[in-house]
């Protein structure tokens, strides 16, 4: 129960969208005052797109048009079995009235006050692992020391 090592295989990036879409909850990561800074939030996902809705005021509403990155997981404790992505791509506005209705009645927020802001954030890069067993994994598709198969989308 979690002592077998473990194998770490990289996702496609279709793998890792539909992953991320089967959670709502995960952390945007963005850059404040020169420094990392990262904020849980909820989420949807909605085109391929990461969609999280906020506040005036909120620090996250201050990196719109910048690039930011959505991280997202679901890790067994005890198997020490699940996987991780991190999607990378430009933080956008949505302005439009009607898309801004609709995701407001698809994405409640977790946390109380008006989140009147709705941002967008497209993938240019996502980036997906999957922890699995180690015995019943092909060579194949496991990454070694390097680096995950990342995806870029236009």
């Amino acid at each position: 129960m979690g002592n077998e090592p473990r194998q770490l295989k990289e996702l496609t990036k279709e793998e890792s969208l539909r992953l991320l879409g089967s959670v709502s909850f995960g952390r945007v990561v963005f850059s404040q005052n020169a420094l990392p800074a990262a904020r849980p939030v909820n989420h949807l996902v909605d085109n391929g797109a990461v969609i999280i809705r906020t506040h005036l005021g909120a620090a996250v509403l201050s990196v719109v048009g910048q690039v930011v990155a959505y991280q997202a997981d679901a890790i067994d404790e005890r198997e020490h079995l699940g996987w991780s992505v991190i999607v990378t791509g430009y933080a956008r506005l949505i302005r439009d009235a009607g898309d801004v209705a609709r995701y407001e009645r698809l994405l409640r927020p977790w946390v109380s006050g008006e989140m009147d802001q709705v941002i967008r954030i497209h993938p240019e890069l996502v980036t997906g692992y999957e922890l699995v067993d180690g015995a019943a994994e092909s060579p194949s598709r496991v990454s070694g020391a390097g680096g995950a198969r990342r995806s870029r989308t236009r």
